[in-house]
C-alpha cells in the first residue's frame, strides 16, 4: 500500500514538531510538505526551526531538507498532499478561515486547533469515545460544497485525563463532577528553557481552559441531530486549571456523584476493560489497553506513567469513596501525545479506516 501524502500546517511550532516526530516511520502516512508562516517559507525545515527543535528525539532526516511552504498559499500546498494536519498559530478567526480554505480545495483537514471545536457540523473526536461523530462530515461537506474536503478536530488536551474515565462509567450515570487539572508547560508550547519563571512555580490560571474543560466533554458525549452535533446536558462539570512545573503530562483530581451506586470493583473493571473502535480496528497509534488502573497509593505519577502505551493511554489511580461526593480519583494523560498531535494522528487513522481520507 502506498502511503498517504501528508502536509503539516504550522510545522515549525511545538505541536507541528510533535506531528513530524510521531509521523516518522508511520505505516500509513508520509510527511511530504511542511508549511509555516511567510517568514519561514523558502528555507529548509532544518534552517526554519534552527535551535528551536523541542522534541526529545532528533529531527527526522526525511524532513530536514524539505523546503518550507508558505501556509497562506493554500492551493499550492493542497496540490501536493492527500490531507493536512493543522497546528497553525494564528487568531481564531484566521484559523477558521484558513482551515476552511484548505477543506474547500478538497483537502481534508485534521486540526489540533480549537477554532472549529464548536462549529456545529465539525466532528470533535476522541476515537475511543465518539467515532460515530465522524458521520456529521457528510452534512459539513454539503455546507462547504465539497466532495472530499472537510475539517475534523480533536478536543482540548486538559479533558483527556478524565473524560475517558467518565465515559467508561456512563452506565452508572455520573451527574455532577468537580475536576482540578494540573497542566504541563508543554501545553503552552513551552519548555523550561523558554519559560524559566515556571521552575518551582504554580500559576493558578490558564486562559480559556476552564470553560473548555467544562463544556467540551458534553460535546463529545452529544448526538448528531439534523446535521449538527447537539451537546449532552449531563453530567454538570466544574473545573479549575492550574499550570504546574512539569514538562509533559496533565494530571486531574476528580470528584464524581452517580445516580447509580457502583462498587469500587465495578468501577475499576469498567476502566480496564474499556476499549473502542481504534482497538477493534487495530489502528497504528491506538493503545492496546486504553485505560490502566494503578493500585499503589502514590500513582499515577508523571515521571513513571506519562508514557504509558507510548503516551496514548490514560492512567488512573487513587479511586476511593468521598465524604461529600460518591467517588474520587486521579487521572493522568500525556498532553502533547494523547492530548494533541497523537490524538489528531489517531483521528486521521480512524478517518482513513472509515474511508473519509483517501488518496486524491
Amino acid at each position: 500500500m502506498s502511503k498517504l501524502k501528508v502536509g503539516i500546517l504550522g510545522a515549525t511550532g511545538m505541536v507541528g514538531q510533535r506531528f513530524i516526530s510521531i509521523l516518522e516511520n508511520h505505516p500509513w502516512f508520509e510527511v511530504v510538505t511542511v508549511a509555516a508562516s511567510p517568514r519561514s517559507a523558502g528555507k529548509t525545515y532544518e534552517e526554519a526551526v534552527g535551535d528551536r527543535w523541542k522534541m526529545d528525539t532528533p529531527m527526522p532526516e526525511a524532513v530536514k531538507k524539505l523546503i518550507v511552504a508558505n501556509v497562506n498559499e493554500v492551493e499550492k500546498v493542497a496540490a501536493s498532499v492527500d490531507f493536512v494536519f493543522s497546528a497553525v498559530d494564528m487568531t481564531k478567526d484566521e484559523i477558521r478561515a484558513i482551515e476552511e480554505a484548505y477543506a474547500k480545495t478538497e483537502t481534508p483537514v485534521v486540526s489540533n486547533n480549537s477554532a472549529h471545536r464548536w462549529t456545529p457540523d465539525v466532528p470533535m473526536v476522541v476515537p475511543e469515545i465518539n467515532p460515530e461523530h465522524m458521520h456529521v462530515i457528510e452534512f459539513q461537506k454539503k455546507r462547504l460544497g465539497t466532495s472530499r474536503g472537510f475539517i475534523a478536530v480533536k478536543p482540548n488536551c486538559s479533558i483527556q485525563s478524565y473524560a475517558p474515565v467518565l465515559t467508561a462509567w456512563k452506565e452508572y450515570e455520573p451527574y455532577e463532577v468537580v475536576a482540578t487539572t494540573y497542566q504541563a508547560i508543554s501545553g503552552a508550547g513551552k519548555t523550561f528553557k523558554d519559560w524559566p519563571e515556571m521552575v518551582g512555580n504554580i500559576i493558578p490560571y490558564i486562559g480559556g481552559e476552564e470553560e473548555k474543560s467544562e463544556k467540551e466533554p458534553l460535546r463529545i458525549w452529544g448526538k448528531i441531530e439534523n446535521g449538527v452535533i447537539v451537546p449532552a446536558e449531563s453530567p454538570i462539570i466544574t473545573c479549575q486549571c492550574i499550570r504546574v512545573p512539569v514538562l509533559n503530562g496533565h494530571t486531574a483530581a476528580v470528584f464524581v456523584k452517580f445516580r447509580q451506586k457502583p462498587t469500587k470493583e465495578q468501577l475499576i473493571e469498567k476502566l480496564v476493560t474499556f476499549s473502542g473502535e481504534p482497538q477493534k480496528l487495530g489502528l497504528p497509534s491506538a493503545p492496546k489497553q486504553f485505560i490502566q488502573y494503578l493500585e499503589e497509593d502514590n500513582r499515577p505519577q508523571v515521571a513513571l506513567d506519562v508514557n504509558y502505551e507510548n503516551g496514548m493511554g490514560i492512567s488512573v489511580g487513587r479511586l476511593r469513596e468521598d465524604t461529600v461526593y460518591d467517588w474520587k480519583f486521579v487521572g493522568l494523560s500525556h498532553n502533547t501525545l494523547r492530548g494533541a498531535a497523537g490524538g489528531a494522528v489517531e483521528c486521521a487513522e480512524l478517518l482513513k479506516a472509515m474511508e473519509y481520507i483517501k488518496e486524491k
